[in-house]
């Protein structure tokens, strides 16, 4: 363990904060400086990522460095503010503030002329902190304090334009579909803090603390294996709200309605990953529970190949994007449930270089034609040369072609998925094919078609992403430079990010004793790799026959897919399902709530008091009569009584 790290790690967390302090207290009004504030504010940690990267390779060997500062302490309760700097922090740093630095650039130019332009740069900032904070976590309270900044700053960015009632239903769905997960992850949480005190040690919520202890506890029989089952899926469903997971992904295609930036960053390359980082950094809590590993890899097969049909009937490019993102993200998680976290992180890393780099190239390709409906776009490669050739090569490295990043991370998880189980070997193959021919539809019809209808022109604008119009020649034109350089750097990283040897770094830690080093596959399987490029090749080769010269209202998938492209369209009817699900808790609970009040509190409450109150009154009433004779028959009575009494007593 190393502490003589510089302080590097709390530049990385507090800069976007600070930046998001400076736009809220002084830059509302100036839309400029909230842009150049925010932007300083995530290139500054991007900076200190890379230099805490050289540090801990060249000046501390790969050691795990971490420092916990004492926030809550009373008798037999401590809550940490620290960091965890290993091999997947960095990575992931480096990915989120990465990205995060094209986005925020991208952002400057794409929002120019909205309203809120300063908010916008203010709730991005703000979501930054959360997800570094998400990264660096050294113990699961400090973790789950930023899991809920993200979700926050997410619900403000997801309905940012509040005033279209689509984009607030759609911040409103995925806030509530998050704290459901969330519970469930809460309780999982203080079940693994109490089932650390089982050995007589003081109970913890610390990551490196609880790796060792926790495969101790296991392996020693000391806590049934059942109990271990039921904390780790309980961690997990925060993982399925977060990262979008069968069942509950059904918030992140309605997420759509928030600025295409925020699409880019959060919902594709870090928002929607820190659930695969979280499971990862855990990893202990279920890497020795066979049933909890089966569980996770078996939702996340059924979760890659359900988003890969969804994205299939899709028109809207940015929710085929969506649906391809909550594919992706079940590859990581059946790869985690196969055991290979080093697989997970590293297609979490190449997917977040070009999946971002698509969703900006989408949002160039809105911001341009004024439409999101790829069968009313077209016709770009000579009008948007680099927005189309950047998209075509996220295109190909999402589909998995050799030598591009995508081929090598999804080819791992593919290895490791024949190693240990051939069904879902089969499954997550079938969703490569899949991933092909649904990307191939869009660049056809969106990209290397030809233009269904103009441009539109010049005219009122209703957000932002409508601010740059086409020319006055009803032709769109090329994204502006602080768009289109962010594209040519993800582009990059997308083609190289392959060879960069993130699965020896991320398994560095291994040589160096951290507890969570593991085994990761060298080398390439031949048959894997044949079989994952021909299949990719098949889905766009059919892509191509079927899409190369397809009209807007004669989509071959609708007549191809049969009666399963209703089921597939009603989104398999999940959302209904939730919805009367919702509809039937919320009329059950309000109607006992409605004969509790008007039983108990209306009718026994209110009504009785007040019954109560005018019988005492009528009794109390007919004493008095207004005679003397009654009054004086009472008195003498009363003096009887007393005698009586004091007679008695006596």
């Amino acid at each position: 363990m190393v502490e003589n790290l510089p302080p590097l790690p709390w530049v990385i967390l507090f800069a976007p904060l600070v930046a998001c302090v400076l736009i809220v207290l002084f830059a509302l009004k100036r839309p400029g400086a909230a842009a150049g504030i925010a932007l300083a504010g995530i290139v500054i940690p991007f900076i200190a990522s890379a230099a805490l990267c050289w540090f801990n390779t060249v000046e501390m060997h790969s050691a795990v460095a971490t420092i916990s500062y004492d926030w809550v302490k009373i008798p037999g309760f401590k809550i940490g503010f620290g960091y965890l700097i290993d091999q997947m922090t960095l990575v992931m740093l480096l990915v989120v503030t990465g990205v995060g630095s094209c986005v925020f650039l991208y952002s400057s130019s794409y929002m120019k002329g909205d309203t809120s332009y300063p908010r916008f740069f203010a709730s991005l900032s703000l979501f930054a902190f959360s997800m570094l904070g998400i990264v660096l976590a050294d113990n699961f309270l400090m973790l789950f304090i930023f899991w809920e900044l993200v979700a926050v700053s997410s619900y403000l960015l997801i309905g940012f334009w509040f005033e279209k009632p689509s984009a607030a239903d759609a911040g409103n769905k995925a806030f509530i579909v998050n704290r459901v997960a969330d519970f469930g992850m809460v309780l999982g949480i203080f079940m693994v803090w109490m089932l650390s005190g089982m050995g007589g040690a003081e109970r913890t919520f610390q990551f490196q603390e609880l790796a060792h202890r926790i495969p101790a506890l296991l392996h020693a029989g000391t806590i049934p294996q059942s109990l271990f089952v039921i904390a780790g899926l309980l961690v997990f469903c925060g993982v399925v709200g977060k990262s979008a997971q069968f069942p509950l992904y059904i918030w992140l295609p309605d997420a759509m309605e928030g600025p295409t930036p925020v699409s880019a960053l959060i919902h594709a390359a870090t928002m929607v990953a820190a659930g695969v980082y979280m499971l990862a950094r855990v990893f202990f809590l279920v890497s020795g529970v066979e049933a909890a590993m089966t569980a996770i890899a078996v939702i996340g097969a059924i979760t890659l190949v359900l988003a890969a049909g969804l994205a299939l009937v899709q028109n809207d490019i940015k929710k085929i994007l969506a649906y391809s993102t909550v594919s992706q993200l079940g590859y990581m998680v059946l790869a985690l449930g196969l055991g290979g976290r080093t697989e997970a992180m590293f297609h979490l890393t190449t997917h977040a270089f070009f999946k971002a780099l698509l969703f900006l190239g989408a949002g160039s390709m809105i911001h341009a034609l004024h439409t999101q409906d790829i069968w009313e776009m077209g016709g770009l490669r000579k009008e948007m040369p680099i927005t189309s050739w950047t998209f075509i090569i996220g295109t190909l490295a999402l589909c998995g072609i050799a030598p591009l990043s995508g081929f090598w991370s999804k080819d791992e998880i593919l290895v490791l998925a024949k190693r240990e189980n051939w069904v879902l070997f089969t499954v997550a193959t079938l969703g490569a094919g899949l991933t092909a021919f649904y990307m191939t539809r869009a660049v056809w019809v969106a990209v290397l078609g030809e233009r269904k209808k103009k441009a539109k022109s010049h005219g009122k604008k209703a957000h932002a992403h409508d601010a740059h119009d086409a020319g006055h020649d009803g032709h769109a034109h090329e994204s502006p430079l602080p768009m289109t350089l962010p594209l040519i750097f993800l582009a990059v990283l997308s083609v190289t990010a392959g060879f960069f040897g993130l699965p020896a770094f991320l398994n560095s830690a291994a040589e160096h004793g951290a507890p969570h080093g593991e085994a990761v596959h060298h080398g390439i399987d031949w048959f894997v790799a044949g079989l994952s490029t021909a299949v990719a090749l098949g889905g766009i080769a059919l892509g191509t026959l079927l899409y190369k010269n397809a009209k807007p209202g004669h989509d071959p998938v609708v007549k191809g897919l049969g009666g399963l492209y209703h089921l597939i369209v009603k989104k398999y009817y999940l959302d209904d399902f939730f919805s009367a699900l919702a509809g039937f808790v919320q009329n059950a609970v309000a109607g006992v709530l409605y004969r509790f009040d008007v039983k108990v509190v209306i009718e026994r409450g209110v009504n009785g008091t007040a019954a109560l109150t005018r019988s005492a009154a009528d009794r109390v009433r007919r004493a008095q009569t207004g005679r003397v004779r009654t009054y004086a028959t009472a008195f003498a009575f009363g003096i009887v009584a007393a005698v009586y009494f004091i007679l008695l007593k006596g």
